[in-house]
C-alpha cells in the first residue's frame, strides 16, 4: 500500500535550483520531487537515528586488517553481544591481507549506532561507515506457529 501523495510548494535561491536539477541529472531522479522527496527521507532517518528508540533496519561496513591478532575474534564477539540487533554479515576478502564486512543490523538506532561505534573502534579496522533506513525486515517466524498435523 503505498502513501497518498500531498502537494506542496517551496520556494529556493534559483543556484540552489540549478544544482539540484543538475544532481537529477546525474543522479537520474525523474523529477524534482522525487530527488527531494529522497532527501528528506534520509534526513527523516539521521533524525530517528540521532533520537535512538526508533527501530530502524541497515548496515554496518567495515574495513579491517586480517592480520592483527585476535581482530576477527573480537569483531565476532561484539557480533556475538548483540546477537538480537545482528541479523547476518558477508564477509569480502580484499587485496593486501583486508577484509570488508558488510553487517546487516536492526534494532533502535541509539544501540545500532554504539554496535558500529564498537566495531570501528577495534584495532586493525580502518574505517567504517552505517546506513540505516526506516522500514524494518518483517518476522522470518512466529514461536506461536503451530505444527502441521
Amino acid at each position: 500500500m503505498t502513501d497518498p501523495i500531498e502537494r506542496i510548494s517551496i520556494s529556493m535561491p534559483k543556484r540552489l535550483i540549478e544544482r539540484l536539477d543538475d544532481m537529477n541529472a546525474r543522479r537520474g531522479f525523474d523529477s524534482r520531487s522525487q530527488a527531494i522527496a529522497s532527501m528528506v527521507e534520509q534526513q527523516l532517518v539521521e533524525y530517528d537515528e540521532s533520537l535512538g528508540e526508533e527501530v530502524m533496519t541497515g548496515t554496518i561496513t567495515i574495513v579491517y586488517d586480517q592480520s592483527k591478532n585476535n581482530l576477527k575474534k573480537r569483531l565476532a564477539e561484539i557480533e556475538y553481544e548483540n546477537i538480537a540487533e545482528v541479523i547476518s554479515s558477508l564477509h569480502v576478502l580484499l587485496e593486501n591481507e583486508h577484509t570488508m564486512e558488510v553487517i546487516l543490523v536492526q534494532g533502535p538506532g541509539k544501540k545500532l549506532r554504539h554496535i558500529a561505534d564498537q566495531l570501528v573502534s577495534c584495532k586493525g579496522v580502518k574505517n567504517g561507515t552505517m546506513s540505516l533506513h526506516s522500514a524494518l525486515i518483517p518476522p522470518l517466524h512466529s514461536k506461536s506457529i503451530s505444527k502441521k498435523k
